[in-house]
């Protein structure tokens, strides 16, 4: 009796592989016949699932795409103070970029090569998208109450502080890639302490941790929905 396929497992199994070989060889010089060999199957099998590699890319993301929208809805409309939020997008961030390494230099690969390839990631709304979020969250510390003067520069320009909170995140996932020695887990508080108002002043916990505050909305948060309904992937 032949044995049965559980479908959504290999699926799995045909996606991971493809992953692999994706960051291993690079994706524009990867072919069907290396994912159906790593996956330890025919390359036909491979067409049962997928429709090629470019429906193997998008799919690898799907989840991640998924993942990233779910953080910038959360910092946008969850509770607590703007700068907890921030802190915790930041965090989360983190967690999300560092989680899978081949994913993570498959996201590399396609960002080195830009529009050459259909990429199933739109890096410039992505990028977009998590500086819509951290600006109105910025706007909104402000409002809040500003717990240190430092910290007044980052809300008084909340679109650069954006751009800059984005490029720190990215740049440390540059620099994890390239040097297995950089743990990013490491990283999450220093860039918290750095990059969100009031954290690097020794600001109470409840002003930037996500712990205390009564949570009330002293700006409007569309600006913030905006980003975040439009759905991202990482930065």
């Amino acid at each position: 009796m032949a044995k049965k396929v559980d479908r959504a497992r290999r699926r799995e199994e045909i996606l991971a592989a493809a992953v692999r070989v994706f960051a291993r060889r690079g994706y524009a010089a990867a072919r069907i016949d290396d994912v159906a060999r790593e996956a330890g199957i025919a390359k036909g099998s491979v067409y049962l699932y997928f429709d090629g590699r470019e429906s193997l890319l998008h799919a690898a993301f799907e989840a991640v795409a998924a993942r990233s929208a779910e953080l910038l809805r959360e910092a946008a409309e969850g509770d607590g103070p703007a700068a907890g939020r921030l802190a915790a997008l930041i965090r989360g961030a983190v967690t999300e970029l560092s989680a899978d390494r081949d994913l993570a230099r498959v996201l590399l690969d396609i960002w080195a090569a830009g529009r050459d390839v259909d990429s199933p990631v739109d890096m410039a709304a992505a990028y977009r998208d998590y500086r819509a979020v951290v600006a109105a969250l910025l706007e909104q510390a402000g409002a809040e109450g500003v717990p240190a003067e430092g910290a007044a520069r980052a809300v008084a320009a909340p679109d650069a502080h954006a751009a800059v909170v984005v490029g720190a995140l990215e740049g440390c996932l540059l620099q994890w890639l390239f040097d297995p020695a950089v743990d990013p887990a490491a990283l999450a508080e220093p860039l918290v302490r750095l990059l969100v108002p009031g954290a690097g002043a020794g600001a109470g916990a409840g002003a930037w941790s996500g712990s205390g505050g009564d949570g009330r909305d002293h700006v409007d948060h569309e600006r913030a929905r905006n980003g975040a309904h439009r759905g991202a992937s990482t930065p």
